[in-house]
């Protein structure tokens, strides 16, 4: 019975003698996420363009913090550098992370809820909830190297307003 799910795109596992299929589940992008200083992300995205040719695929953007309520505010923007695809946003002005630091891995697949449980079983921590939006799932984990990892399921690329 193995050997037939294993054609069908399962991977087999060994446990406790008897072999059993685990769900594949297939990811169709890496995206590492830049956090720069508050209120630096729309400098940080003019930078890139203008430094590497960076492309804007969308953004999400809502009104600035504090006083400034009237100015829009990025939150973050995801741009294209060649084949490779980068996610810049602000850190939170009270953030006590280092230059540098702020930095999450974005795996897209069509089973993020599987991906999340298959990611947990092997020993990374979820932080916080699965969250769902208009039928997309994500979920943010820390592995146990202490790297942050956020995995979605796959919605279409737009501007969006927060």
């Amino acid at each position: 019975m193995a050997e037939a799910q294993i054609e069908a795109g399962g991977d087999a596992v060994e446990l406790n003698g008897s072999a059993e299929v685990a769900n594949v589940v297939v990811f169709h992008s890496l995206k590492l996420q830049l956090a720069v200083p508050a209120q630096k992300a729309e400098e940080a995205v003019e930078f890139y363009k203008k430094a590497f040719g960076a492309v804007e695929v969308f953004r999400v953007s809502g009104p600035k913090r504090k006083a400034d309520q009237e100015i829009p505010s990025l939150h973050l923007a995801e741009i294209k550098i060649g084949s490779a695809f980068l996610i810049i946003c602000e850190r939170s002005e009270d953030s006590e992370e280092a230059v540098g630091v702020g930095a999450a891995f974005h795996l897209e697949t069509d089973e993020a809820k599987a991906a999340v449980d298959k990611a947990v079983k092997a020993g990374a921590v979820l932080d916080g909830d699965l969250a769902e939006d208009n039928g997309a799932i994500s979920g943010k984990l820390k592995d146990p190297f202490g790297y942050v990892w956020i995995i979605n399921s796959i919605e279409e690329a737009g501007v969006l307003d927060a």
